[in-house]
């Protein structure tokens, strides 16, 4: 180990490797002179390419020889690019997660940053009392004799908002004075933009009057704003029971603090709607942050949240990471959707690390649902969380009639009985809309030969080809693969090849057909993935939907999350159950608030809506005790299952995913870490009744995707103790294997599917 004066600093790079890097500072700059949090470009690799990494901490000696240690090329930023709980934040999740730290903590940042922008040719320095101000600190700068600084410090307390460094340093303030101010604990710097003004400073906060809220509401606003600390509130409220409402008005107080809110969204095609209600209700500067938008208007918002000209933030996953100037609640609505957990590189839940999130920066956190997780229900069951109900829908909207309609021995047209035909018709009539829910895109599921029952299948993967009319071709939904309509079977040769099963191309025009001419002439319209590409497709869309004239909806899950559509009273349900026979655990879990969320958009307003689910299993016990018992004993009947056979949220998993173009090194790969593991496991002492258990390993259940074959190994515990402290052993020795050469391999922590 060799020392070093000048000091090292110990960087997350952008690589795939879970460990810190060693640089030597700069010329003519120290290590002691740099704060944690800010980025540096340095020279990596045998090609000295150059990179950005965060400066995670510095250090005077370093296990590299002198010799084979480099200068970074530049410190980019003079403060932090993140606040410290932000910092906090990233690096818990790269240890939670088991993921490299740098690449988590460029997940965290907006991809011009990633690439090393330089924000000082936007901003300026701002100098202002430190949020958590030490008052021994002044008394003791008043005790010492300096009298420059303490002229500073009372001029900087008189601008609680911040006063420009150029200021500062016009009335004879040098950086070196005020760096002094900030080492005593007494001042903090921020970077703000020309022309900046905090969203508070607008006046009145409110454009629009708040909602009289019910009992129910009101009780619940009360329990979730008497909170000026961290505290995890359930708000489980039926579809249309108005929890938005409560939202709007907890958000409301939150801004009469001059605090700011974290409202975090599971879908893009959710942001107009929210947008729309805040920009309604709030006189606040109000950002979004999605994958949708360009990387400037991202690093826009992102900054209008860190600066604090943003009152309110709407953000889709990778939001929990948005620096907030002054943050006072975040809200996590419909938080069991599982768009919420990121499915490659870190496999973080949102959250979750809302939940942590809220812990560090000492605010409450909402999670709302009208069909809550079983992760959820069971803190609230053990008193982690509090639990707030809402079991009434707001205003004079009434709970939709729900209805089962055997499928078997029917003729169906276009996938419809014809008592649901009948029900569409006579909607209609009354001048109201229809939903009608299929979740799968397409024209139909596969192409099949009527002679051979021959089923044509992706090359790439173990899945059919879907079957698309516009335009017309084969396509594979889990690789992207296309391809051309074959003219005979390649099997036999026969030319009779027809469309297998439904899809929302098909069931679009069959109700196209029998709906869209004639003396309805109704608008059909497609709502999934294939329609709404285009970027302002689906807003148009719902414009469109939300004139009110008669018409049918037909979509997939798009459809199901968080709409409003006042004029739908007819929701029909199409062969969704199908997942109550999933082989993943949570299938049933899914399928019921799946159901219910999609049977949430009818009869919203003054219209009582009737929701018609069409099964071929009419009599399933999950779904009768669901329709006839509600979600909560339906939830709770789950929850004792799990319960008896130990899955979560009873234990606690981690997959091990490995693929390559062939099964053979990801086997033996696996099989090689599931002996390391259980070695490790006596040696530490990992086993037993409360330690760790491993399945596998095992093929996934689509063993070929995407011309990769995909192997798993499943660690599971009863507590999550040994089962992170045998990751922290075990994936350094797993790196270590010759066979990462030709495979690639991750770690997913608390999968939310075993795909």
């Amino acid at each position: 180990m060799t020392d070093f004066p000048a000091g090292i600093l110990r960087l997350a790079l952008p690589v795939n490797l879970r460990r810190l890097f060693d640089y030597l500072p700069p010329q003519q700059v120290t290590a002691d002179q740099l704060q944690p949090g800010v980025r540096v470009r340095v020279p990596f690799g045998r090609g000295n390419r150059e990179v950005v990494g965060i400066l995670i901490e510095t250090s005077t000696h370093s296990e590299v020889p002198s010799g084979k240690l480099r200068p970074a090329s530049e410190i980019i930023d003079s403060t932090p690019i993140v606040p410290e709980s932000v910092f906090q934040l990233a690096c818990w999740t790269a240890r939670y997660y088991h993921h490299p730290i740098g690449d988590t903590f460029m997940q965290a940042l907006p991809a011009l940053l990633r690439q090393g922008y330089d924000l000082s040719k936007e901003v300026h320095e701002f100098w202002q009392p430190a949020s958590s101000l030490d008052t021994t600190a002044e008394q003791t700068l008043m005790r010492t004799r300096a009298p420059k600084q303490q002229e500073a410090w009372a001029l900087i307390k008189k601008h609680p908002d911040g006063i420009s460094g150029e200021a500062l340093r016009s009335m004879g303030f040098d950086r070196t004075l005020l760096k002094n101010l900030h080492q005593r604990g007494l001042t903090e710097c921020v970077e703000r933009a020309p022309g900046f003004q905090m969203f508070h400073e607008n006046t009145p906060l409110l454009k629009s009057s708040p909602l009289v809220l019910n009992q129910e509401q009101a009780q619940a606003l009360d329990a979730i704003t008497c909170d000026q600390k961290f505290s995890t509130t359930l708000l489980h409220g039926v579809t249309g029971s108005g929890k938005t409402e409560v939202y709007l008005q907890a958000i409301a107080h939150v801004l009469a603090q001059k605090k700011q809110a974290l409202v975090m969204i599971p879908e893009i095609g959710l942001t107009p709607q929210t947008m729309n209600r805040f920009q309604e209700r709030f006189n606040v500067p109000v950002v979004v942050l999605h994958s949708g938008l360009t990387d400037r208007e991202r690093l826009n918002g992102w900054l209008a949240a860190r600066r604090g000209e943003a009152g309110i933030v709407i953000a889709t996953r990778s939001g929990i990471f948005t620096p907030l100037h002054t943050p006072g609640i975040i809200i996590v609505d419909e938080e069991h959707d599982l768009s919420y957990k990121q499915q490659d590189s870190v496999r973080y839940s949102a959250r979750d690390l809302a939940l942590y999130r809220g812990q560090l920066e000492n605010i409450p956190v909402v999670l709302g649902s009208a069909t809550p997780s079983m992760e959820t229900l069971h803190n609230s069951d053990t008193h982690r969380y509090r639990y707030l109900h809402l079991q009434g829908r707001a205003g004079k909207a009434v709970p939709p009639k729900i209805s089962l309609i055997d499928t078997r021995h029917q003729s169906l047209q276009g996938g419809l009985t014809p008592d649901t035909l009948s029900a569409i018709k006579a909607t209609l009539d009354k001048g109201q809309q229809v939903l009608v829910f299929l979740n799968r895109r397409g024209y139909a599921p596969t192409l099949a030969c009527d002679d051979c029952g021959w089923l044509i299948d992706c090359p790439n993967c173990d899945a059919h080809l879907t079957l698309h009319r516009t335009p017309l071709h084969l396509h594979c939904h889990h690789c992207d693969y296309q391809q051309g309509i074959p003219y005979t079977c390649p099997n036999c040769q026969s030319p009779e090849l027809s469309p297998v099963g439904q899809g929302t191309e098909r069931t679009e025009e069959i109700l196209e057909e029998m709906f869209g001419h004639g003396r309805h002439k109704v608008d059909v319209m497609r709502i999934d993935r294939d329609s709404m590409r285009k970027k302002h497709a689906f807003h148009e869309m719902v414009e469109k939907i939300h004139k009110g004239n008669p018409a049918i909806l037909v979509g997939t899950q798009m459809l199901a999350k968080g709409h409003h559509f006042p004029a739908v009273t007819l929701v029909v349900i199409v062969n969704a159950d199908a997942g109550f026979f999933s082989s993943d655990f949570r299938g049933a879990e899914k399928t019921g608030q799946l159901i219910l969320q999609v049977a949430g958009r009818a009869g919203r307003a003054e219209h009582p809506g009737h929701v018609l689910i069409q099964t071929g299993n009419p009599e399933h016990p999950q779904l009768q005790t669901l329709i006839q018992q509600g979600y909560d004993s339906f939830a709770r009947n789950i929850l004792h299952e799990r319960q008896i056979i130990g899955l979560p949220p009873f234990s606690y998993m981690a997959l091990i995913n490995a693929e390559a173009p062939n099964a053979q090194p990801v086997e033996e790969f696996l099989q090689v870490s599931a002996q390391q593991a259980r070695e490790l496991i006596n040696v530490n002492n990992l086993g037993g009744p409360e330690g760790v258990v491993l399945l596998g390993p095992m093929p996934a259940p689509m063993e070929k995707r995407q011309g990769r074959m995909r192997w798993q190994l499943l660690l599971q515990a009863n507590n999550r103790k040994p089962l992170h402290n045998l990751l922290s052993v075990l994936l350094p020795v797993m790196e270590q294997n010759p066979l990462t050469r030709r495979i690639r391999w991750s770690v997913d922590i608390d999968p939310q599917e075993m795909t």
